[in-house]
């Protein structure tokens, strides 16, 4: 199955939502897409895991690239919808408690405040 990717605004962030399972032959496409969303300057950038089953350490670092370049412009990125299996790459990598990670995007939105 190859990744969707699904990029829309609301309420002043950016909402990109990969659909499919994460890995080196697909990651790009994820990090094409995290940038442009970034090009628009958005009050915050979510990422919606909700339809990813599955992530490996290429998917891991397309969103290390992404929190990187957050940081540099100071927009939040709140990663949400994460399934067990792709929050326990998070937890064994220990990168839950370097993301900010919020149970759905509604909950995202607050939590940013956008």
């Amino acid at each position: 199955m190859s990744l969707q990717v699904r990029s829309e605004s609301r309420d002043g962030a950016a909402v990109v939502s990969p659909t499919g399972e994460i890995d080196l032959s697909c990651s790009p496409e994820l990090r094409v897409a995290l940038q442009q969303a970034l090009l628009t300057k958005p009050g915050a950038l979510l990422v919606d895991l909700s339809g990813v089953p599955s992530i490996d350490s290429s998917g891991v670092a397309t969103l290390i690239e992404a929190m990187r370049s957050t940081q540099a412009q100071s927009i939040p990125l709140v990663l949400c919808g994460l399934v067990p299996r792709v929050m326990a790459v998070l937890e064994i990598a220990r990168l839950d408690s370097v993301f900010q990670i919020a149970p759905d995007v509604d909950e995202a939105l607050k939590a940013t405040g956008a």
